[in-house]
């Protein structure tokens, strides 16, 4: 891999082999990982910025919301809405979508993302991120409207996260593969250093809130009472676990080195068929870990291939290395 190779020019190469990146693509991915950039600045101010803290409110899902989870918000929109890219946004943090305004021309384009994934670890210096998302948006449809976004996992043409931690690493798929890029602070510019990841289909390693255990299905219960079993039980090897309750740290884990995460529906809320987000969270993660050669279900079906009912849509997440997702869901099946 030559060294120092900017996005900016890793996105251009890529539009120009076969067209993978269409112009107007590459500029909204420019805009969101600057718009990154800004989000990590403030992060790294933690206290020194006054950005620490609850802001005494609470987001569409009646979740209390941290002062950067609204001004990560606020950058995200800022930033993207001016650019011509885009028709509309939608986000974790919002009741409804985001039309770009008049005053401005609109793109082809559909953005959403959860602007700061795992804060209930801002205020503690755990790694937090950014997880996106993109979409096309629908021929034909005038105007913009909230049934334009809900769309199959397997319809993004662009997803990624940025975490905020020792490093500020944005990670991106186009569909062609995983790449990562590292923030060099003293250029201002996000440089490649890694192309082509691939998560190991075995591994010794999962990770799941274990505190929600008495409230887990019984093909939940099963996998984990094996892996705790270590060499004495069936799976004849002895397993780590490895939970950061945030859900960006945790995949990117599993990225670099392999991993199950689960986040599973629960007895606690029986009408709800999980808590990660579908659309913020739950698709652009499982595309990611796809490119990389692993796995992603509800459990039961895969979830790239699950239509959205509605904008915040929850679901059962279990992902990574291919063969431990594949068992998991295995233990679902009925027959």
């Amino acid at each position: 891999m030559a060294q120092n190779i900017s996005l900016t020019r890793y996105l251009v190469e890529q539009q120009r082999v076969d067209g993978k990146i269409p112009s107007q693509l590459r500029l909204l991915l420019e805009v969101v990982a600057r718009a990154c950039k800004s989000i990590s600045m403030a992060v790294n101010k933690g206290d020194l910025g006054g950005v620490l803290g609850s802001a005494g409110s609470e987001n569409v899902q009646g979740e209390v919301q941290k002062k950067l989870d609204i001004i990560a918000n606020e950058v995200l929109i800022e930033a993207n809405e001016w650019g011509g890219h885009l028709a509309a946004m939608a986000s974790e943090e919002m009741d409804s979508i985001y039309v770009v305004p008049n005053r401005y021309p609109q793109g082809e384009y559909l953005l959403l993302f959860d602007p700061l994934d795992g804060s209930s670890n801002i205020d503690v210096n755990v790694s937090i991120g950014t997880i996106f998302s993109v979409l096309l948006k629908p021929e034909g449809h005038p105007g913009v409207q909230e049934s334009d976004f809900l769309q199959a996992g397997s319809k993004q043409v662009a997803a990624g996260y940025c975490i905020y931690g020792p490093q500020t690493t944005l990670v991106l798929t186009v569909g062609d593969g995983v790449a990562m890029f590292t923030l060099d602070r003293e250029q201002g510019s996000f440089v490649l250093t890694q192309e082509n990841l691939r998560i190991p289909a075995d591994t010794k390693e999962f990770s799941i809130n274990m505190s929600n255990m008495r409230h887990w299905d019984a093909p939940v219960k099963r996998y984990i009472d094996e892996c705790l079993a270590g060499t004495e039980g069936p799976r004849d090897k002895d397993f780590n676990m490895r939970w950061i309750a945030s859900m960006v740290t945790d995949v990117h884990r599993i990225l670099m080195r392999g991993g199950i995460f689960m986040y599973p529906w629960d007895k606690r809320e029986p009408e709800k068929a999980g808590k990660l987000r579908l659309m913020y969270e739950a698709n652009p993660m499982s595309w990611l870990v796809e490119q990389a050669g692993g796995m992603a279900t509800n459990g039961r079906e895969r979830i790239l291939d699950l239509q959205p009912g509605k904008l915040h849509e929850r679901v059962s997440v279990m992902l990574g290395s291919k063969n431990e997702v594949e068992r998991v869901t295995r233990y679902h099946d009925p027959v």
